[in-house]
């Protein structure tokens, strides 16, 4: 029995679609929370697997890059990694090179098609994910990257599930959350939130994801909330 290839859906697909609107408010919404402190480098996590978190990040450095900043997208997931599907890139070469090889930082940068940005795909995925995330390896390589890149947005792994997305909310700016509204439920996302707070993360808010909405176009639709932080 064949399982049916995951489709991921891009925003360069349809400039004008209101999905790409919504990812353009995403952005703004992200500029404007900080313009009292540097918001460099974001965390995306979920709740659980299958909520659109991959999606999101894309679309969300595609928004970013689209306004002539520097964009890096890096598939932290060394678990169920899944950019280098959704931009149809080779993973032989990635973010597990760079640490545990010394692999040149220039050989995992991919062009994707998209000006001003670039992807660094998980590379083989290693035994002991959490250690390799949480190395010092780890925070001297996103420092180097910082020095060329405006943005650099990590996808990780859900934040119920392992570790790992907590051990990388200390070393980021801020964490954006992506609630599937169909597949978890209040209490599940309320704990993910306490989770991150517990690590005194910057949790800057919490993406929706696949709210129903009246337009053909619309396959998915996100919606920020600003301090999310400090609400329920």
């Amino acid at each position: 029995m064949k399982h049916k290839m995951k489709q991921y859906h891009l925003i360069t697909e349809n400039l004008s679609s209101r999905i790409a609107e919504s990812y353009r408010v995403l952005r703004t919404n992200l500029q404007f929370s900080s313009l009292d402190k540097s918001l460099q480098t974001i965390v995306l996590t979920s709740t659980a697997p299958a909520e659109g978190k991959s999606t999101t990040g894309a679309n969300l450095s595609i928004a970013f890059a689209q306004t002539g900043s520097k964009v890096l997208l890096i598939d932290a997931d060394l678990r169920r990694p899944s950019l280098h599907k959704v931009f149809k890139i080779s993973n032989q070469i990635g973010l597990t090179n760079l640490l545990l090889q010394s692999v040149a930082a220039d050989l995992a940068l991919r062009e994707v098609g998209v000006p001003n940005l670039r992807v660094v795909t998980s590379g083989p995925i290693p035994p002991n994910p959490s250690e390799v995330l949480g190395s010092r390896r780890m925070h001297e390589l996103l420092a180097t990257l910082a020095k060329s890149f405006d943005y650099i947005i990590l996808d990780t792994p859900p934040v119920l599930a392992v570790a790992d997305s907590t051990i990388l909310a200390s070393m980021v700016d801020g964490v954006l959350l992506v609630v599937s509204v169909a597949e978890v439920s209040t209490d599940k996302a309320k704990k993910a939130k306490a989770q991150l707070e517990g690590v005194k993360a910057n949790l800057l808010g919490v993406v929706l994801n696949g709210v129903e909405h009246a337009a053909e176009d619309d396959y998915y639709y996100y919606y920020y909330r600003a301090r999310a932080g400090r609400q329920a």
